[in-house]
């Protein structure tokens, strides 16, 4: 898988959630998923770990009885980091603060010339004009060019936003694990390498990313935990700065948050990127490591 595969599917699977709004799906058989779902437990103490994706198509069908339950019976709901679809003003302020900057090489120039026509395509579909993206961070550009990508794939908002939806509809708490500049930062922090083959992906053909977000969502629709940690724990181990950066430091400092809330009594609910929970380096097995009893639901 090349560098730019991998950071696509970071997106859908680890990172932060683009605003698509609401998308018709394209034609497809729907189905239905059994994602994998997991609870750690002390006398006082339950919490559920629900592995999403963050782009869904609208008619799979994902939610099951056992995940129903569980959310039935949380308090609380807590997401990698709340992002409001229907107001998106924090999230585009946080990106502004730190994917603007002046002084950029043009958007054109940051790409060999063989990509510029495909660029300038995604650019003029976007309806944002080449001078704004002149300002944008190569990450940035390449959020806003992703998102179109997906959109064409008939992809909208994920499980988060469905998950947000019904606990906010019973008057239920929801919590974040980062902030949205906290999420950001960690793809501002990508070495300009790394941010170049983001935007290559986002303006590569569609069939490529159609191809690699279809084995996904199958695995994350079988609840092939496996499947998932192979995928990144293999291409990841290429990378090990943005293993560090998106995985291994994020997981430690989700571990630590769960542990703590441990020592509280109640029932809540974890959704985070479905990559998260999977491997080596999962928030699961940190858990493990440090005696907590982790038991797979579903």
């Amino acid at each position: 898988m090349t560098l730019k595969s991998l950071l696509r599917r970071v997106i859908a699977a680890l990172g932060i959630p683009l605003l698509l709004g609401s998308v018709p799906a394209e034609a497809r058989t729907p189905k239905i998923a059994h994602p994998a779902l997991w609870e750690v437990t002390d006398p006082d103490t339950t919490i559920y770990l629900f592995g999403t994706i963050h782009l869904l198509p609208d008619d799979l069908q994902w939610r099951t009885p056992k995940l129903d339950d569980a959310m039935a019976s949380s308090q609380e709901l807590v997401v990698e980091t709340i992002v409001d679809e229907k107001n998106p003003t924090k999230l585009m302020s946080a990106m502004a603060s730190l994917g603007l900057a002046k002084g950029l090489p043009p958007i054109m120039a940051r790409v060999p010339a063989a990509q510029r026509p495909a660029l300038a395509a995604a650019i003029k579909k976007s309806g944002v004009p080449e001078m704004a993206y002149n300002g944008m961070k190569t990450w940035m550009a390449a959020f806003l060019l992703l998102g179109d990508q997906f959109k064409a794939l008939g992809l909208s908002g994920g499980a988060e936003k469905v998950l947000k939806t019904s606990f906010t509809g019973e008057g239920k708490t929801i919590g974040e694990l980062e902030t949205n500049v906290e999420q950001l930062s960690f793809f501002d922090r990508l070495p300009e390498s790394a941010q170049l083959a983001l935007l290559e992906g986002a303006i590569e053909d569609q069939k490529a990313t159609n191809t690699e977000f279809s084995g996904m969502l199958d695995a994350w629709a079988r609840g092939d935990v496996k499947g998932i940690a192979q995928t990144f724990d293999r291409e990841l181990s290429d990378s090990p700065a943005l293993q560090q950066e998106l995985i291994k430091q994020r997981n430690a400092n989700w571990s630590k948050w769960i542990e703590q809330r441990m020592a509280e009594p109640g029932t809540i609910m974890i959704a985070v990127g479905a990559g998260h929970l999977a491997g080596h380096y999962s928030v699961l097995e940190l858990l493990k490591r440090d005696g907590y009893r982790v038991r797979r639901l579903q």
